[in-house]
């Protein structure tokens, strides 16, 4: 049985990304469903499945001594009585060891649903996203359209 109880989709996912950027293993695995059929797909990897694969995962990366600061953005929320899909973009710093650390950016879906024991993540499903962009050829002032 599990510690913790979310009350919302919203409490879930700010715990997981919380133990994401402390590397808290026994944090993460709390906002996970208990359930066998829970999947997680880090960018450019394979598919995990079952909460032993996914544990066995989170405690590799967070073993690896390298920390995440995680910066959300565009979420788009699809919510039920039972279900949560949430649709965002992980503006994520890399650091390890000493010195600035490399950024990216992560499509994320995360799933969600409610229990008993309030919500857990059913799914998280990390893509490459597009590297960002600075355009430098933007004109300062924006064009003035008249009618």
């Amino acid at each position: 049985m599990k510690k913790t109880h979310f009350p919302t989709p919203q409490d879930a996912e700010a715990a997981f990304y919380a133990a994401l950027e402390r590397a808290d293993l026994e944090a993460m695995m709390e906002v996970w469903s208990d359930d066998e059929e829970v999947s997680c797909i880090h960018p450019d990897c394979p598919r995990l499945t079952g909460f032993a694969q996914v544990r066995e995962n989170w405690a590799q990366i967070f073993d690896s001594g390298q920390r995440l600061q995680v910066h959300l953005s565009d979420q788009v929320i699809i919510a039920g009585m039972l279900f949560a899909v949430h649709s965002l973009h992980e503006n994520i710093l890399v650091r390890s060891g000493e010195g600035a650390g490399s950024r990216s950016i992560v499509i994320a879906t995360n799933v969600y649903q409610r229990s008993g024991e309030g919500w857990r993540m059913l799914l998280h499903h990390g893509s490459p996203g597009p590297a960002p962009v600075v355009r430098r050829d933007l004109p300062l002032e924006a064009p003035k359209i008249l009618h």
